[in-house]
């Protein structure tokens, strides 16, 4: 999908600032192209913190007020939060059908999801939460959505059968596909650090920066006037 004017794109995630950490300089360009994006946060990142005082619901609240600033400053439609506790997400049925409702209602050309098939690398590994999110949107993108004997009552809710067209897979070893987001690294930045509350370690720019100068560098084909940084994508394309 090469051009997003008047696309309607919803990213689904694990937790708040998986999406600005992955995808929110594309998200960022997207919308500057004239797409309408909205996300989908599976928990509110209720156990991410070490704080033995900052935990649970209190956590929760700030870290959903925290997405909602990084959402405002990329120009993101609408976040909804699904409230399934961080660290203890499993791509079961009930997760999938909640999924397919979100699908049904926000109805978009494409999805954004994480990868299910991403475990590990030598120094780092891949949170069993981002397993399972991944894993579950993509059960929820197909065949579920846009199937009529799939979860019937969503059609007493007045939810139709909807079909994405494509799907990106972000954080993915196996990606085949490069945005260019050099224009689009200070929204970026600003939004992932509108997640203070996970920035323990300081401001990580400096690292991000160097993430999507590597992704950049490691384009196979990278075409003349190709930006200094770049996140990448696997790309499905399941029709249209």
């Amino acid at each position: 999908m090469t051009d997003m004017a008047g696309k309607r794109v919803l990213m689904i995630q694990a937790h708040p600032d998986d999406c600005e950490f992955g995808s929110a300089g594309t998200v960022a360009r997207w919308i500057s192209e004239g797409a309408e994006v909205h996300y989908c946060s599976i928990t509110s990142g209720d156990n991410g913190s070490n704080d033995p005082e900052l935990l649970g619901a209190k956590l929760a609240t700030l870290r959903e007020a925290e997405q909602r600033e990084a959402a405002r400053i990329l120009g993101v439609s609408s976040v909804v939060f699904l409230g399934y506790k961080d660290g203890s997400v499993v791509a079961d049925l009930q997760l999938r059908r909640a999924l397919v409702r979100v699908i049904r209602q926000i109805r978009p050309n494409a999805l954004m999801v994480l990868d299910p098939t991403f475990r590990y690398m030598k120094n780092y590994l891949n949170h069993p939460d981002h397993v399972a999110a991944g894993e579950a949107a993509m059960a929820a993108a197909f065949p579920a959505a846009g199937s009529h004997g799939s979860f019937p009552e969503l059609l007493d809710e007045g939810l139709l059968p909807h079909d994405p067209t494509d799907i990106y897979v972000m954080l993915s070893p196996g990606d085949d596909t490069w945005i260019d987001v050099s224009d689009f690294m200070d929204i970026k930045l600003k939004a992932l650090n509108a997640h203070a509350s996970q920035m323990r370690n300081g401001d990580p720019s400096d690292m991000v920066r160097e993430w999507a100068r590597a992704t950049a560098a490691r384009h196979p084909n990278k075409p003349e006037g190709f930006g200094e940084f770049a996140e990448s994508f696997f790309h499905i394309q399941l029709g249209g």
